[in-house]
């Protein structure tokens, strides 16, 4: 309609306001706040995570965000929790795969570290220190623990196997743990010039590992 015509008729044409873009429009609510959260925590870090700014970023009230997660914490906690489950069936499903034994260990400290640089935001959740509210959700412990049994149950099949040695299996997990979890972290924060470099790191850490665990 010409403005001519709108100033004779007295009526104006009104466009339909557009949403701005990642704006949230229907489906899962709660698999879009902790989508956004995770881009929110890949750009600024868990620190510049809030609530609110998720809220905004889809466009949604704040009403419809209090009917998925109560506070920043409830939210954090969903991201952890999602983590520590996709991580444990990476961790199993490689172990698996190859074969339960000595290649199959080695193929857990690969999946570790693809899971860390791939899912880096759920990876700096599940092993921060934001995560206030983990004595609070039995969901969130039993995941977390769930991820560090898969790995203890690989040692205590190599030792039924003969290939580690007999030490406390926990003892054992937690030393191979903090191993991977270093290189991880480095390999994350962009410390190894790139995957190729952590993903050798990380294979040369697997061997020193085999050698260190090694029934004597």
């Amino acid at each position: 309609m010409s403005d001519t015509m709108s100033a004779m008729t007295g009526s104006t044409v009104k466009r339909p306001r557009r949403k701005r873009a990642g704006q949230y429009h229907h489906g899962d609510l709660r698999r879009a706040l902790i989508d956004a959260a995770l881009r929110t925590i890949d750009r600024h870090g868990v620190e510049g995570l809030t609530l609110r700014g998720v809220g905004e970023a889809l466009g949604v009230s704040r009403t419809a965000l209090y009917r998925h997660f109560s506070d920043k914490q409830a939210l954090i906690a969903a991201v952890a929790r999602e983590g520590f489950r996709t991580f444990r069936l990476a961790l199993v499903e490689a172990w698996e795969r190859h074969g339960r034994g000595r290649a199959g260990f080695e193929a857990m400290g690969d999946a570790y570290l693809r899971f860390a640089i791939d899912h880096a935001a759920h990876y700096r959740v599940m092993f921060g220190r934001v995560v206030e509210s983990g004595a609070r959700d039995p969901e969130l412990i039993e995941e977390g623990q769930g991820a560090f049994r898969a790995l203890v149950d690989a040692l205590t099949e190599g030792q039924r196997q003969g290939w580690v040695r007999k030490d406390d299996p926990m003892m054992l997990a937690a030393f191979v743990w903090s191993v991977t979890h270093g290189i991880a972290m480095l390999a994350i924060d962009g410390q190894l010039h790139g995957d190729e470099s952590a993903a050798a790191l990380n294979r040369y850490a697997a061997k020193r590992i085999q050698a260190a665990i090694a029934r004597s």
